[in-house]
């Protein structure tokens, strides 16, 4: 494909992402029709939608409208490239440019604060409570894609010898500063997932935050462990892998789970998966680790569509269901245990409001720390909380 037939791909899918499509479903439904892309179109496509969706507001004031030519000619010319080279009409390329879009380029692009921050209006303030300082650096951070990392399974190999069992396979890596398991990816990211490494289950795809997070946790007492809100499983394997010991696992939706043993018969993990009628029998629970449904407004840099279609009305259903999950898991720790709340959100009304709520409901616990990532320190938005019972209660 051309550079402009590229480009029209990107417009034909962004077009239907504004019209609900989800984001993966309309790069999925794209790639299906269009046989004739290579690998690298597909690749160099997926690139201009996602960002595009990352800087949907700024785009759209430089192009001139909100739909995905608009958004094209926006993202051209923040690029600074030749617009016109690309929109010629010709072959597969997009329409040639109207005058009503020569006279809108003509004019200086003049973008608001808050236009150049691509940042949806009703959370400007709620973002600036919880950031502080730092709301317009990260921001700026979340209109950027985000670094790839690694995370070296501990069960396989040491981190030395995973970064050069990649090298041999031309990817690679550098040490993570949040984490010791972490490698940065600098050369051949697309290549992972076929990678000697990934299949043997030396390395697993993950957030160097979201690794950090694991390795901050305090080593439990004996008994069980519990991923309560396992998901895909990525943190119920490197709590395995961290502490050396069985996981166990549950999810409110067991699809989500679905490859989770395969997973973790690679990675040489020993991970349970529990039904919610034997959770109660199985514990009580020497940890029991909440990674909660959010916003994931800290990792909108690799899901920028969610940025746009978070609602005030689905962040405060969010607020509920993270309120009664905590509680429902609350009564599976043990009394020496500890309650482990994660989410991957910058928001405050998700993260210290939380903790705050849970700990008025129920005097007994008492807050152990507590830290927020944030994509200035290199990796997604994260939050932790570790809680453990207050002696004697």
């Amino acid at each position: 494909m051309t550079p402009a037939a590229r480009v029209s791909a990107a417009i034909e899918i962004l077009d239907a992402i504004g019209a609900g499509t989800p984001a993966e479903k309309a790069l999925t439904g794209w790639a299906r029709r269009s046989r004739f892309a290579g690998s690298g179109d597909r690749a160099a496509v997926r690139d201009h939608v996602f960002d595009a969706l990352r800087c949907r507001r700024s785009f759209a004031a430089l192009g001139g409208a909100q739909d995905g030519r608009g958004l094209m000619i926006g993202a051209l010319r923040a690029q600074g490239s030749s617009i016109e080279a690309i929109f010629t009409g010709e072959r597969h390329a997009p329409a040639p440019l109207t005058e009503a879009e020569h006279a809108h380029l003509a004019g200086a692009p003049d973008l608001t604060e808050i236009e150049t921050l691509d940042c949806p209006d009703w959370l400007i303030p709620r973002l600036r409570a919880s950031l502080g300082d730092d709301f317009a650096p990260v921001m700026a951070r979340l209109r950027q894609r985000a670094p790839v990392f690694l995370r070296v399974n501990l069960l396989r190999a040491p981190r030395e010898t995973a970064q050069a069992a990649l090298a041999d396979e031309g990817i690679a890596t550098r040490p993570g500063s949040l984490c010791d398991t972490a490698l940065e990816v600098t050369l051949n990211a697309r290549r992972v997932r076929g990678s000697a490494a990934f299949a043997q289950g030396i390395v697993e795809l993950q957030d160097a935050a979201s690794q950090a997070v694991i390795a901050a946790l305090p080593t439990p007492p004996d008994g069980p462990i519990l991923d309560f809100c396992a998901g895909g499983g990525g943190k119920a394997l490197a709590l395995a892998a961290r502490l050396n010991r069985p996981i166990r696992a549950h999810d409110a939706n067991p699809a989500r789970m679905r490859d989770l043993p395969a997973r973790a018969a690679r990675a040489g993990a020993e991970v349970e998966i529990l039904a919610a009628d034997s959770l109660a029998a199985r514990g009580p629970y020497a940890l029991v680790l909440v990674d909660a449904p959010c916003s994931g407004s800290g990792s909108w840099r690799r899901s920028p569509a969610a940025k746009w279609a978070l609602t005030p009305d689905r962040l405060a259903e969010l607020c509920r269901e993270q309120a009664a999950i905590l509680d429902t898991a609350a009564e599976l720790v043990a009394p020496d245990g500890y309650l482990v709340y994660v989410t991957c959100s910058l928001l405050h009304d998700e993260n210290e409001a939380q903790i705050d709520a849970v700990r008025a409901r129920d005097p007994r616990w008492g807050l152990v720390r507590r830290r927020s990532f944030t994509p200035l320190d290199g990796g997604d938005g994260f939050f932790v909380a570790v809680l453990a019972r207050i002696s004697g209660s």
